[in-house]
């Protein structure tokens, strides 16, 4: 969960062996991951790897009060990632996981992996870097997110005008004339009072992802600009 909200939050070797060892993919990634493990060393690698599952079971024990988490084991324990399904707040409130994964950047952070390894749900990956602060204060949003949701469901926003099914929200969104929304542009601008003293504002508000998808424009210029 990064300050940045332009930082991934997967560690630097994720998906690594997938890219360079796809029939297509690239080599050239290789020498990143080749760095990290000389820089680190088998000591370095190793606290790391403590460091990274013991972030993942606390975001996961504090958001366990709030949000259901998937595939923890005998013990409760997640491994260096843990999994928040949101499908049973999106058959109750309407709320799905992209909304979430948008409200999140109206909080100042990058949405972890959405849907992904399972539909409807968020995946986080707090890895080996992120302070505890850090964490904290991923939690605190997740928790505030969630507080959000129960408003819809019981009714206080419509289901098709709330703060999560606009998210994210542009300074131009909030400093326009009109505000036609049913909750106010300091909620939608500033969830929690911390945002007021650094807030990083989205350049675009919510687009139609799967209407993209669907109709690829290719915006490279032509070959003739090439002659």
């Amino acid at each position: 969960m990064p300050n940045h909200p332009l930082r991934p939050e997967c560690g630097p070797t994720t998906g690594v062996g997938a890219i360079s060892a796809a029939p297509w993919g690239s080599a050239g990634i290789l020498p990143i991951p080749w760095m990290y493990v000389s820089m680190m060393g088998g000591a370095g690698l190793a606290e790391a790897t403590r460091v990274a599952i013991l972030s993942a079971n606390y975001v996961a024990r504090r958001l366990s009060e709030h949000y259901p988490i998937l595939y923890r084991g005998a013990n409760g324990l997640v491994a260096h990632e843990c999994i928040v399904d949101l499908r049973p707040l999106t058959k109750s409130s309407g709320v799905t996981a992209e909304d979430v994964a948008k409200r999140l950047i109206d909080y100042g952070f990058h949405a972890p992996t959405l849907s992904f390894p399972v539909a409807g749900t968020l995946m986080i990956e707090p890895t080996e870097s992120e302070p505890l602060g850090e964490l904290d204060r991923f939690c605190d949003a997740m928790i505030a997110i969630r507080m959000e949701i129960d408003r819809v469901s019981a009714g206080e926003w419509p289901a098709d005008d709330n703060p999560l099914c606009n998210a994210p929200h542009t300074a131009m969104d909030v400093t326009a004339d009109d505000w036609p929304h049913a909750y106010p542009r300091s909620l939608a601008a500033y969830p929690v009072a911390s945002l007021r003293a650094d807030k990083y504002w989205p350049p675009v508000s919510r687009i139609d992802g799967v209407f993209g998808d669907r109709n690829v424009v290719c915006s490279c210029p032509p070959m003739s600009a090439y002659e």
